[in-house]
Formats: C-alpha cells, structure tokens, sequence
C-alpha cells in the first residue's frame, strides 16, 4: 500500500514537470516590456542587466537611466542605481532616462518626472518615472497621481535612499 501511495504521489507531482520551454510568463509590473522592445546601451555579455544591481533590464525598463562613465556606456533599471553610482562621487556623462510614452532614452534635462505616482517604483518604495512631454506627464499623473519635477528634483528624492547608509 505504502508503495502505491508513494507511486500515486511521484505521478502527481510530476504530472507539473514538463519539457516545454515555449511558455512565457507575462509580467505584471508596469514598468516592464518584451525584450524586444528594450533599447540596451551597454556593451558586453551582462548588457541584458542593470550595472549596479544585476536585475533584468527589460522588466524594469520604463524606469531605466544610462550614462557614460571613463568612456563606458552603463545602463541601470533606475534612477536609485543611478544615484548609487553617483554616490560613489563618481562623474557621469550624458544621463539618460527612458521616457515613458515612447520608450526611447531622451535627456534627463528634458525629462518631467512624475514623482510618487499610485504605479509602483523601481527599488524605491517612491516611484519616479519621467516623460519627454509635459502633456504626458500631466495624463499619467492625473490617472495614477504623484508630483511632476525636474531630474534634479527626482534625483533629491532618489538621494532619501541612501540617506541612512551614506550617514557611516
């Protein structure tokens, strides 16, 4: 009895096991989209992930920002490992920020912000994501809430982050 019992179960729990790699799971997030439509700017075997803290750049992609650094492209999943690079006191070049409505990388000088919206952030419990257009900026923060700013502003609340750690 006992062998049939333990059978049956082998049976169960492998009836949940199979070979077909063609599922994809469908995130969620909203700051995510298919790999295909993600513009990656670094270089190298890890360009698929974020240069500080190795999360998939895809997922997290309406919140991505990239910079130059000695000549290097660097690509983050956030405006946080943004901001933990340059607490390194790093200087970086040329920052960029995915603007939402077209998912292309436009200027962080140009981007508006939309800063602690209802969507959820990207390793920050506030969530900072940013437009090429004031006008989009206005309809998602109408729909989702938040403050509109400048990067400099955004990059002031991403600066909270670190706050505590950067004390010692």
């Amino acid at each position: 009895m006992l062998k049939l019992i333990s059978f049956v179960l082998l049976v169960v729990i492998m009836s949940g096991c199979g070979t077909n790699n063609d599922l994809k799971v469908k995130s969620s997030l909203y700051q995510s989209v298919t790999p295909d439509k993600a513009v990656l700017l670094q270089k190298g075997k890890n360009k698929r992930y974020c240069a500080r803290c190795g999360m998939k750049l895809a997922r997290y992609y309406k919140t991505n920002h990239a910079a130059i650094y000695k000549g290097k492209q660097y690509q983050y999943c956030s405006i946080h490992c943004l901001e933990e690079h340059l607490g390194k006191g790093v200087t970086l070049k040329n920052p960029q920020v995915v603007d939402v409505a077209s998912l292309k990388f436009i200027s962080v000088g140009d981007a508006k912000y939309v800063v602690g919206s209802k969507k959820r952030g990207t390793m920050s419990r506030v969530s900072k994501y940013a437009f090429a257009s004031l006008d989009d900026a206005k309809k998602f923060q109408a729909k989702y809430g938040g403050e509109i700013m400048s990067f400099n502003g955004a990059r002031k609340v991403a600066e909270e982050d670190f706050k505590f750690k950067r004390k010692y």
